[in-house]
């Protein structure tokens, strides 16, 4: 690890730069629009690299295993985390509260909910929260923008559901949610800039921290995040799987563009 990106690390950012993981077991891919899946490398070998660049966290999102109502593969999910040694973040089929149990053994931190929460029992919610805590409680927002508002959707982002994401976002965080990762469908993959809106809408409204996710395409686009909206943390895939930048790049980037991002 280059000397800088260990200072990096230990700079205090107030922003969190997070490495996402879409898995499609044994792969991790790259969808676009959550669409048309292209596999990028194994979860462990990518986990790694992107830690070693420096990232704070890493989020690992099996995003099949709602879609094919399958088991959670805890096997999978254990070797990608065994050599990270930040916050491991895991979602994907996640049914029960005897699931998020079993992924804490696995290695994970926190764990992420989105489909069942929105389509058969929001409570999951509430009672992963008073077992677990809130911190250990991450909701997953998939959201696609009609008229000037945002659908919630499931299951890979192929199922409407009818609810407004910014209300559900609050809701969730009276439920018991400690954060949100927010994933825009409109702008999933295509690398030309986060939905803006959509992320300064729910930061507004919610008190917990946000993770914004779903279109960066440069380190501009990250930096002009940054700016606009704020976020706790950004979640990046895209551009590091494609070698546009490395995490080290990014927090430099942010570092010098909008210093007040650094802590003291």
């Amino acid at each position: 690890m280059a000397p800088y990106q260990i200072t990096l690390r230990e700079a205090n950012m107030n922003i969190r730069i997070i490495a996402r993981l879409d898995v499609k077991p044994p792969w991790v891919v790259k969808p676009v629009h959550f669409e048309g899946l292209r596999k990028m490398g194994k979860p462990g070998d990518l986990a790694k690299r992107y830690y070693e660049q420096g990232a704070d966290e890493i989020i690992y999102i099996d995003i099949v295993s709602s879609l094919y109502q399958r088991e959670i593969l805890y096997e999978h999910i254990q070797a990608a985390g065994r050599e990270i040694l930040v916050p491991f973040a895991v979602g994907g089929g996640v049914r029960s509260v005897e699931d998020f149990s079993k992924l804490f053994h696995c290695g994970a931190d926190k764990v992420a909910i989105n489909t069942y929460a929105l389509q058969h029992d929001p409570e999951i919610i509430n009672r992963a929260a008073r077992v677990f805590g809130s911190q250990a409680v991450l909701l997953h927002i998939q959201a696609k923008q009609w008229g000037d508002s945002w659908e919630c959707y499931t299951d890979c982002g192929r199922i409407p559901t009818g609810r407004d994401a910014v209300e559900w976002a609050k809701e969730a965080q009276e439920r018991g949610a400690g954060e949100i990762l927010v994933s825009s469908i409109d702008t999933e993959g295509r690398q030309r800039g986060f939905d803006i809106p959509l992320l300064q809408k729910i930061k507004s409204t919610v008190q917990v921290p946000v993770i914004a996710g779903s279109g960066a395409g440069s380190v501009e686009d990250i930096v002009e995040l940054v700016r606009t909206v704020q976020p706790d943390a950004v979640a990046l895939a895209s551009v590091l799987h494609y070698g546009t930048c490395t995490v080290s790049e990014v927090k430099k980037a942010i570092a010098q563009a909008v210093p007040e991002t650094v802590g003291v």
